[in-house]
């Protein structure tokens, strides 16, 4: 067994890939109201709460590294449908599916975790599957801090 390495506080930055740059920020904006904070011609950085960024990468755009003015970024890309979720208050629940179904956007499934987590699972325009999670889905997600 290894021995753990200093503290980690939480994920910063979590990628999805998308054939349209400006549609998905439309969406994730829309039923999410995530602020922009970086729109070029091969990604979208969109602010989420907490402390974290949702990073929208047009596929093939991020094949060759990136030259920043500070350093260079290693190339990255993806395929195929992807998975994210978001954590939602239990009491907010009834009020995200109100706002899925305002925005045309229909539940592919709901499910009652045996912890008492309940998940709400969506697509994205590119069929990424999106869930949004009230507390209790994992041991160490039991409550909103």
């Amino acid at each position: 067994m290894t021995t753990p390495g200093p503290a980690v506080t939480h994920v910063l930055e979590t990628s999805l890939y998308v054939a349209d740059l400006d549609r998905s920020q439309r969406f994730y904006q829309r039923l999410f109201g995530f602020e922009c904070f970086l729109s070029d011609a091969r990604m979208r950085a969109l602010g989420v709460p907490n402390r974290q960024v949702l990073l929208l990468f047009v596929h093939g755009g991020s094949t060759t590294p990136s030259h920043m003015p500070t350093g260079i970024v290693p190339a990255h890309d993806g395929r195929g449908r992807l998975h994210l979720c978001f954590a939602i208050a239990e009491t907010n629940l009834a009020a995200w599916e109100k706002q899925l179904t305002a925005c045309e956007v229909p539940v592919e499934s709901r499910v009652q975790w045996p912890r008492g987590g309940v998940s709400l699972y969506f697509r994205d325009p590119d069929g990424h599957s999106l869930e949004l999670a009230t507390p209790g889905l994992w041991p160490n997600y039991t409550r909103l801090t």
